[in-house]
């Protein structure tokens, strides 16, 4: 690991974290990548549902979003030396009630985090031969793709945020064009939107919501880096507040701007390419030199999605809920066996299935599981662990909250997973790859059991004195020498 830890009081993943390289504002350019990764979603959304519906619904996924962060912050001040994130957290939580739970939420959770690599790496594909080379093969191009930010990440953290800082510049150029731009250009037209949501116009929101609720849920990656920020509590806890609270403005912005400007039908036509249409209306000669910062954006994606899945596999590992192969890190500090199993998955993916959503509809349903785990486990250690010290609280209505919004995402969750036919890009196969994936996990833990290595997940404190409420209580004592 790039940042040096203390070795004594741990976290989930054993690991106490005195503090690394990374600061809140790290965690906040990593997290750009879900602005980014709308992208790959928006056209598909706009062209289904129509502009208007499509803003309300990404909207709403985006406050869902912005309100799990919040929660998430306290378990992250809980555990501060977890690598891993929220699936760690989870498994927590429901360790002592259905520790079966713990491997097949981490190993879902890992799974929508990796297979998102060849999603954004076929949109890149995509973008590169249709407006430039023609004759290349896009998948090819994809694969490429893959490999040259597989490449950084085993270096360590450090090149990996560097590349980061580099995309997430380049990003920010088109995002403030295309959500600003139509505004001051007066290229927007109300004309160029309406609501498409009609006949049984509930479930089919549900089910658009299940594949929204990827990119918006995503923010969350902030809390993955834990232990690699100085201050562990408060720099996750920023992080994580910051990107929700910037995306949600994006996440608005974006898709009202970009179809007031060129119309549903563009993208009804390109769900992919529309965006070189609204570039080319807004800044006028530019639109192949925003395109290129675009793809800028979609390698923080891939940069983002790689490092994130490769140390929430890791932390799964780490924890002794796959095989103890997979915990191990190279003389950078890189997950570097997880890196490599990253790369290899979806250089399949990219090569065997190809659709975009159909990707995503299979990674999915591993993604919001693990998300509706970790915020009832929120509830199950205010229950459980009322006086574990939380540096970090939320109000005495957190677990209300938390309560709530895990009913809302299994109710999507369940709706989107055996409907999302609807959408026209995918169905019954999609869901059997991923039940198939979850069961996977199960044959992993059932293999690590049989390793004789102990998991590292320590027992929680038998008695510990309550931490002070609010923001800004004093964070656990850390002990040990920095090794």
């Amino acid at each position: 690991m790039a940042g040096r830890v203390a070795v004594g009081q741990a976290g989930i993943g054993g690991v106490a974290s005195a503090g690394g390289r990374l600061r809140w504002w790290d965690g906040f350019v990593l997290a750009l990548t879900m602005p980014a990764a709308l992208i790959a979603t928006l056209g598909y959304s706009i062209g289904a549902l129509g502009a208007w519906a499509a803003v309300v619904l990404w909207g709403i996924s985006m406050l869902i979003a912005t309100a799990a962060n919040w929660l998430y912050a306290e378990l992250a001040g809980m555990f501060p030396g977890t690598s891993g994130g929220i699936s760690l957290y989870a498994a927590e939580g429901w360790r002592s009630r259905a520790p079966l739970l713990g491997p097949v939420g981490a190993f879902g959770y890992w799974f929508a985090w990796s297979s998102s690599l060849a999603v954004y790496a076929e949109i890149i594909g995509a973008i590169v031969h249709d407006r430039w080379w023609s004759g290349a093969d896009p998948d090819a191009i994809a694969a490429g793709a893959l490999v040259a930010v597989w490449l950084p990440n085993v270096l360590g953290i450090q090149p990996t945020i560097r590349l980061a800082r580099l995309t997430a510049a380049m990003l920010l150029v088109p995002l403030a064009v295309l959500c600003v731009g139509p505004w001051l250009s007066g290229d927007w037209q109300a004309s160029n939107l309406s609501w498409g949501l009609g006949h049984d116009g509930l479930k089919v929101a549900i089910v658009w919501l299940y594949v929204m609720l990827w990119t918006s849920l995503g923010v969350e990656t902030c809390a993955t880096f834990a232990p690699e920020y100085r201050d562990p509590v408060r720099d996750t806890a920023r992080a994580l507040r910051a990107s929700a609270l910037f995306s949600l403005a994006v996440f608005v912005l974006l898709p009202l701007g970009t179809a007031g400007v060129v119309g549903e039908r563009a993208a009804v036509e390109d769900p992919v390419g529309f965006y070189a249409t609204a570039l080319e209306a807004i800044v006028p000669g530019l639109a192949d030199a925003m395109l290129v910062l675009v793809i800028g954006g979609l390698v923080l994606v891939m940069n983002t999605c790689l490092a994130d899945s490769s140390r929430a596999l890791y932390g799964v590992a780490e924890a002794g809920m796959t095989v103890s192969q997979l915990a191990h890190r190279n003389r950078f500090g890189a997950p570097d066996r997880c890196l490599s199993v990253d790369l290899v998955v979806n250089l399949a993916l990219v090569l065997v299935v190809g659709s975009l959503l159909a990707i995503l509809a299979a990674g999915n349903l591993g993604y919001l599981l693990s998300h509706v785990l970790a915020l009832s486990a929120f509830v199950l250690l205010r229950r459980d662990r009322p006086r574990a010290p939380r540096p970090i609280r939320g109000p005495a209505g957190a677990a209300w909250l938390a309560g709530a919004l895990a009913i809302a995402l299994a109710v999507v969750l369940v709706v989107g997973a055996v409907s999302f036919d609807i959408t026209g890009y995918g169905g019954a196969e999609e869901l059997l790859i991923a039940l198939g994936v979850l069961s996977i996990s199960l044959v992993l833990y059932a293999v690590r059991l049989t390793q004789n290595v102990r998991p590292v997940i320590p027992p929680p404190p038998p008695t510990a004195r309550p931490a002070p409420s609010g923001h800004g209580g004093t964070p656990p004592r850390r002990s040990g020498r920095a090794g």
